[in-house]
């Protein structure tokens, strides 16, 4: 069963919520401004919150990244309630961890809870970009796009179908509350790695350099928008591959935390000129192959292959085709996504992809 409410979660009157036993699934972003409290403090207030799923540390603390539960956790519950800030790319974590407890909720049959989505706007807005998965992908992984165009209700309902769960789904619309319709997504950071209003633009390709030998620059205060590693050398002949809007500054960065952890990185800053519509899949792809070709020291390492799941750009990637048969087949990827996302959509825009 799935539902899809414009009225805010304080108004639900389903027995579930107003007498059953919750459980919270959320992060630092189910922060409600009309009310000066966390989503799960109307539970407690009511006296039914029975359990609380969130980030087990501070919540822009390195590391911090997963929500972790188990099938125990959920079992007997009557109703969990979701209020996650989605990145707007597949292979962002929290989004990851609620389609697994979609998952979890799926194996307990009849014995499920409800499970309620309070939904949010997505930063990245609509564009659509990359492909959906050609090969084995990580696990929790929908086959969407890399970067989807869809909410998070929107992308839940997908994986419902996709996995044939038949526990009931309820989402509440982003426009149910001032919190959820005015405040700009990234005002409160969704992650410790997603911290400012470029960033998601910037994560659908950015998030593949994880898998690589070149850091986006994890452990600055500008991950995604910068990326570097201690072999690079700049050079003022140098003329790396951008499109229109965008530049590339020459600089340096000592990461705090993960790949390169206390080393000077040498590198750029990506900086978007204003109107721009950034395609950060293909520039990536772009600047991993420029890497690939003047540095021994850059590899795709464990876990790439599966992160973008699509041979064709890894052939890119390695010489094998040019770019322009690596757009066209992007391009056709993307026709398909927005065919099979708009079956999905739950507001009136609709994803599109940057032509």
């Amino acid at each position: 069963m799935f539902s899809f409410r414009t009225g805010s979660l304080e108004n639900q009157l389903d027995k579930a919520l107003m007498n059953g036993r919750v459980g919270c699934f959320c992060t630092q972003n189910c922060w409600d401004t009309a009310t000066g409290r966390y989503m799960y403090d109307l539970f407690a207030d009511r006296g039914n919150l029975k359990s609380l799923f969130v980030p087990h540390d501070a919540e822009l603390a390195p590391g911090t990244n997963h929500i972790q539960f188990s099938e125990d956790d959920v079992r007997g519950l009557d109703a969990i309630v979701v209020e996650i800030q989605d990145a707007g790319a597949r292979y962002f974590n929290y989004t990851k961890d609620v389609l697994r407890l979609i998952e979890t909720l799926a194996a307990l049959g009849d014995e499920a809870p409800a499970l309620y989505i309070v939904d949010h706007i997505n930063p990245s807005g609509r564009i659509v970009e990359g492909s959906m998965p050609q090969v084995a992908c990580e696990a929790h992984t929908p086959k969407v796009a890399h970067r989807h165009g869809l909410t998070l209700g929107e992308l839940c309902n997908l994986y419902c179908n996709e996995i044939g769960a038949n526990f009931a789904l309820h989402v509440i619309s982003a426009l149910a509350t001032d919190s959820t319709r005015q405040l700009l997504p990234w005002t409160i950071a969704p992650a410790s790695d997603i911290p400012g209003m470029f960033t998601c633009g910037m994560y659908s390709g950015g998030g593949l350099w994880n898998n690589t030998t070149i850091t986006p620059a994890i452990g600055t205060a500008r991950p995604y928008e910068y990326l570097g590693a201690p072999f690079i050398r700049h050079s003022k002949l140098e003329v790396l591959p951008v499109s229109q809007g965008v530049l590339m500054r020459p600089c340096t960065f000592t990461p705090s935390t993960g790949r390169y952890e206390g080393e000077l990185c040498r590198g750029y800053q990506i900086m978007l000129q204003p109107g721009t519509e950034y395609h950060s899949i293909l520039h990536t792809l772009q600047l991993m192959r420029y890497f690939a070709e003047r540095y021994s020291q850059f590899e795709l390492l464990e876990g790439f292959e599966a992160k973008v799941a699509d041979p064709v750009m890894v052939s890119y990637i390695k010489g094998e085709i040019t770019f322009q048969d690596l757009k066209e087949h992007v391009k056709t990827e993307e026709q398909k996504w927005i065919r099979k996302a708009k079956r999905y959509c739950l507001y009136d825009d609709q994803p599109y992809r940057i032509k």
